[in-house]
């Protein structure tokens, strides 16, 4: 499975969104941008869609900014790859249908279905929630302790 640089942009971001989400801030796309090294023409894109998809909610104004619609632990990465990612969940195309049925029926339902429903199944059950305790886990392996 491929994630596009969109999918991929779009978990960071809203990741990021979600460790901070107790403050009630709003987080503008620069310093979404500034913070996480992404252009901001492309994440502005990449939260027009997140908008569209009903994951965060837009503020007007000198404190303006993006929130999370729902809270972290209500949001699953499925939520937010099927608002960026519109080919990802599309259903497998048929490959030969008129010349050999049976073999279509048998990859359909004994491959391609069983596929896609253990990845939504699998990416329905992370929440942002799982992946900022996983974040916060992974900073402290990278700091180092000196004792004197």
């Amino acid at each position: 499975m491929r994630i596009s640089a969109k999918g991929r942009y779009a978990l960071a971001a809203i990741i990021n969104m979600a460790k901070n989400h107790d403050t009630g801030e709003c987080m503008t796309v620069i310093s979404i941008s500034e913070r996480l090294g992404i252009s901001k023409i492309y994440l502005e894109q990449v939260f027009s869609l997140l908008k569209r998809g009903g994951l965060v909610n837009s503020m007007k104004g000198a404190q303006g900014g993006y929130q999370l619609a729902r809270m972290p632990r209500q949001i699953t990465v499925l939520d937010v790859l099927s608002a960026v990612e519109l080919s990802l969940f599309e259903t497998t195309e048929e490959t030969v249908p008129e010349k050999a049925p049976e073999i279509e029926k048998a990859m359909q339902l004994s491959a391609f279905d069983i596929l896609d429903r253990s990845v939504k199944d699998t990416l329905g059950k992370i929440t942002l929630s799982d992946l900022v305790t996983a974040a916060e886990k992974h900073k402290s392996d990278g700091e180092f302790m000196f004792y004197i």
